[in-house]
């Protein structure tokens, strides 16, 4: 499918890349791992040709397509989620409105035996045979599918792009992507804007998707999940494990072992010829030996080990004073923004000592919770205690709202540090992967992961009892997330933390709240139970959400029907059996509207609360009542004589 032969890419004398090689074959779903900087994002912009000042050469074997994940947005302003997901289909809407204006001409015609007019019944054949190999009039089923997943609810599709975040407009376009099925499909952190429900079904999508993946991602679940194959860039070249990601873990440790081992005895043989060169460098009859000593050292291909065990990080948070039993507790807590309510009626306390995670969502109301706990926000209903002797460290989830762009790394973290622990600054910002000359850059110029390290490490520097995270590990490579869970796992404190990554909340979190629909519930349990009791749920939302558009296009169809006959002309009941039709189809239209009510009221119940096993099939049972009350209806209608 696609072939990389001896791949370079320098930049200022400094290879990236170089010799690499590799083939990507139809059904290959690679995982690009690799420490920071190690080229994987600029891998996948070569592959699309937005890098093309490289050495080698990457073949695209036949005709392919290539789809890859744009961060830069540029959505038509007034368009619904509907039409803007359906610009997916650029080739089939051209087919389309090409088969369109060949009906048009065959309308309108008249030349029947023309060589022309023979051509346009041709074209028509061909147009329709073509978009019958997209299956592109099953289309409206294959965009509801991957919105629903991707989080959108039925009301959501005709509202227009404008009114969504920018988190919920790069699903838009993740939506696109997915349904254009390219032959290869490149995913550059295709999670960051999703949250669990959202991350887990996408997982199952390209698990099963038709075609090859390159993925680059830090949750390493979803890439054990999804990948069957691993690409490890470091030390400017690719090593290739077929294998998931987890295997590759288990490979990886036993081939670093022996680049361990090997480069023991290169370093040998090098202070070896290193001692040699010394020795003889001053003889004038050995001289010439030490120079080709020199030259034999200067070839040797160095081996290098990357060290990324995080057991040798012993970082911890301390907690400060022991505080009182009781952290929060809060009552009819709400919070509104204008006329848009996130939450309301919360209730809730937390005990000291207690791991909980907030869960739901984006746009749920977790992150306005955190800012109420921490004190950021103070405008709100309902009231909420501290309990006593608590004093909170909060990780906000925009770092750059909170860090000093003038200042320097270390001038951000001595800030941080009280007396005792300034000492420590520079061997905790090390902890951090902040070494050497990386401690003068000035806080503006750091990237996402870099800022998200040094708030964490400020947190180190100063103690707290209650530690409130919002989204801590967000722009971490899987190294720096190891480390914050290592050290969150030995901390004694009360930690509230909001994350979509499952494999970071494993084995941390004891308790769970769920934001849902303007309300929270308490989950005790730990994620893995969680996480199986919503899956059963969202497959009974996501039937309702289908149920109701169905309904809506049945209704529309069927106003459109009568409609129809309200405008046609007066029935005239020529016979007996006309009138009964006439009194069948008004005791089916009184049925029909006993339904409709019916259903409808049911479906705003799920709204308030999730539907029990009972509810949901009651639901579905009158369903199909009404369904088949609507095709009962349709065939009296047509027995009708107007």
């Amino acid at each position: 499918m696609l072939s990389v032969q001896g791949l370079g890419l320098h930049h200022s004398g400094n290879y990236l890349f170089s010799n690499v090689n590799f083939t990507i074959k139809k059904d290959d779903k690679i995982g690009l791992v690799g420490k920071n900087g190690a080229g994987k994002s600029t891998l996948l912009k070569m592959f699309t040709g937005g890098i093309n000042f490289y050495e080698g050469t990457i073949v695209p074997e036949g005709n392919i397509t290539i789809g890859f994940l744009k961060q830069d947005l540029d959505f038509v302003k007034g368009r619904t989620v509907w039409d803007e997901t359906m610009q997916a289909f650029e080739q089939i809407n051209i087919l389309k409105n090409e088969l369109e204006e060949v009906n048009k001409q065959l309308t309108t015609r008249t030349d029947y035996e023309s060589d022309d007019y023979a051509l346009l019944i041709q074209k028509m054949t061909d147009l329709n045979d073509l978009l019958m190999h997209h299956d592109a009039y099953n289309l409206e089923g294959d965009v509801e599918k991957v919105l629903f997943g991707l989080g959108f609810k039925a009301d959501d599709f005709h509202k227009i792009t404008d009114e969504f975040s920018g988190g919920w407009r790069m699903r838009i376009e993740l939506a696109k992507l997915l349904l254009q099925k390219n032959d290869l499909m490149l995913l550059d952190e295709p999670t960051n804007h999703l949250d669990m429900e959202s991350i887990i079904w996408l997982e199952d999508f390209l698990k099963t998707y038709n075609g090859a993946i390159v993925l680059v991602s830090h949750d390493k679940q979803f890439m054990t999940s999804v990948c069957n194959r691993t690409f490890d860039i470091n030390n400017k070249k690719v090593d290739d494990y077929k294998a998931n990601y987890s295997k590759y873990l288990e490979l990886s440790k036993e081939r670093k072992e022996k680049q361990i081992q090997a480069k023991k005895n290169q370093d040998v043989e090098i202070k070896q010829m290193e001692d040699n060169i010394n020795r003889f460098r001053a003889s004038a009859t050995k001289s010439s030996f030490a120079q080709s000593l020199i030259k034999k050292l200067d070839k040797i291909d160095r081996i290098e080990v990357d060290n990324d065990d995080v057991s040798k990080f012993n970082i911890r948070f301390v907690q400060s004073v022991v505080p009182g039993k009781v952290i929060f507790e809060a009552k009819k807590l709400g919070k509104a923004y204008g006329k848009k309510e996130v939450f309301d009626e919360v209730d809730f306390f937390v005990e000291r000592g207690e791991k909980i995670a907030l869960l739901g969502q984006n746009g749920q109301g977790k992150t306005t919770i955190a800012k109420i706990l921490s004190g950021e926000i103070t405008d709100y209903t309902g009231e909420w205690n501290l309990g006593h002797n608590v004093n909170i460290g909060y990780f906000a989830q925009n770092q750059e709202e909170v860090l000093t762009p003038n200042k320097t790394v270390l001038e951000e973290a001595e800030d941080a540090a009280t007396e005792e622990t300034r000492p420590r600054v520079r061997d905790l910002l090390g902890s951090f992967l902040f070494q050497g000359d990386d401690v003068t850059k000035k806080t503006k110029v750091l990237s996402g992961g870099e800022r998200n390290r040094l708030a964490l490490c400020k947190l180190l520097l100063r103690p707290f009892n209650v530690l409130i995270m919002d989204e801590p590990t967000n722009h971490l490579d899987i190294q720096s997330k190891e480390i914050i869970k290592m050290a969150l796992n030995k901390y004694e404190g009360t930690l509230i933390v909001i994350s979509h990554d499952r494999e970071f909340l494993q084995g941390l979190a004891d308790k769970i709240f769920e934001f849902r629909d303007g309300r929270m519930k308490e989950f005790l349990g730990n994620i893995d139970e969680y996480l199986e009791y919503r899956q059963k749920e969202s497959i009974r939302e996501i039937s309702a959400e289908r149920s109701k558009l169905q309904l809506a296009k049945d209704a529309t169809a069927v106003a459109a029907k009568k409609e129809v006959i309200v405008e046609s002309a007066p029935i005239v009941i020529q016979s007996k059996e006309q009138k009964n039709l006439i009194n069948k189809i008004k005791k089916v239209e009184e049925k029909i509207s006993e339904l409709e009510t019916l259903v409808e009221t049911l479906e705003k119940s799920f709204t308030t609360e999730n539907p029990s096993d009972e509810t949901l099939e009651n639901y579905n049972s009158k369903k199909e009542e009404l369904n088949s009350a609507l095709e009962e209806w349709s065939f009296l209608a047509d027995q009708v004589e107007v």
